[in-house]
């Protein structure tokens, strides 16, 4: 049994009590938060589940096994380097670090103590992200040309981050587990239409190995929640929407032909080739279990996590060339 101590009981630390308390070989002994009314509705839902506002009473516990960190970015660094001294395996929400060199200082620190150390990046246990790996692993989609990525919604609007580090983490961390590759560059406009020190709206543009773009419009201030990914190749294309609970994945055998044009020059047409679409069976589940799950996973037998501490940390060194490139009125930026 891994007993279980959960820092930060919003909206995500709530979802984690909830999906830990009903695991199997999990137990969800202490959380903590600084706001008691919300405390208090904690101990009215799971009165088993002792609360505090002292994070240092849950990290410092031998009773507890592993801690789940689900607070403010600013303070992740903090939060996680104590918890990894106290002997804790941890889980923390994306992203890992405000800066690539903080995380990694916590990669060292996890790999010393053996403990294992992952990143909160729920969207690559989504089943429809999966599928779509499949696919473009097995070179049914052909060569990828391009992805193209819309996270938009009215809100929630966050004071600790800005939607660079909110949003478009997300969609950096599934581009590189779809492409199985890192971005070697990023280029960048936001708009500070809110607020002048926080952006609310950015279209980022990263290029990665092989001439693959990956396009992200990300928002905070957009009329339709949109969840939804467009992946271009030469054979066929595919699009994600994790708003469709029906049908999240299509696939477009559709595509360019080159058919030739007999001249005395040897040109070809560029024509459309249109085919069937098809929607394949997706079978649902919460991407947030299947995660949490596989953390326990990962403690139980001391693997090394899919989003464990190196690949948080190069998502948060994508990030800072990120917001590089907006300061730099978007030119290009070589992501380390």
């Amino acid at each position: 049994m891994i007993n279980i101590g959960i820092i930060g009981c919003g909206h995500w630390g709530m979802n984690h009590i909830r999906v830990f308390s009903a695991l199997e070989g999990a137990r969800v002994k202490v959380c903590c938060d600084s706001d008691l009314s919300r405390l208090s509705m904690l101990h009215k839902a799971f009165p088993a589940i002792a609360t505090t506002t002292d994070y240092g009473k849950v990290i410092g516990d031998k009773n507890i096994d592993a801690v789940i960190i689900a607070t403010p970015t600013a303070t992740h660094f903090k939060l996680v380097k104590e918890a990894l001294y106290c002997g804790k395996h941890v889980l923390c929400e994306k992203p890992l670090t405000v800066r690539e060199d903080e995380g990694a200082c916590l990669r060292e620190i996890a790999r010393k103590g053996k403990r294992v150390l992952m990143v909160g990046y729920v969207f690559l246990y989504n089943n429809g992200i999966i599928a779509l790996k499949e696919y473009i692993d097995t070179k049914k989609i052909g060569k990828v040309f391009y992805l193209h990525f819309t996270r938009t919604n009215l809100g929630p609007i966050r004071d600790d981050v800005d939607v660079i580090y909110d949003l478009a983490s997300h969609d950096v961390a599934i581009a590189t587990f779809l492409l199985g590759k890192w971005p070697l560059e990023a280029s960048a406009n936001a708009g500070f239409f809110l607020r002048k020190r926080i952006a609310d709206t950015a279209f980022v543009t990263l290029r990665y190995p092989e001439n693959v773009l990956v396009n992200i419009h990300a928002s905070w201030l957009d009329p339709k929640k949109i969840r939804r990914l467009t992946c271009v190749g030469d054979k066929k294309m595919a699009v994600w929407d994790d708003m469709d609970m029906s049908e999240p994945i299509r696939i477009f055998d559709k595509g360019v032909v080159k058919e030739p044009f007999y001249s005395d020059y040897g040109e070809f047409h560029l024509l459309p080739r249109e085919g069937e679409v098809v929607s394949p069976l997706v079978k649902l589940s919460e991407p947030l279990k299947k995660q949490d799950a596989y953390f326990l996973e990962c403690v139980n037998n001391k693997k090394v996590p899919l989003t464990g501490a190196d690949f948080g940390r190069r998502v948060t060194g994508a990030l800072e060339s990120i917001q590089r490139s907006v300061k730099n009125q978007g030119r290009a930026q070589k992501i380390r």
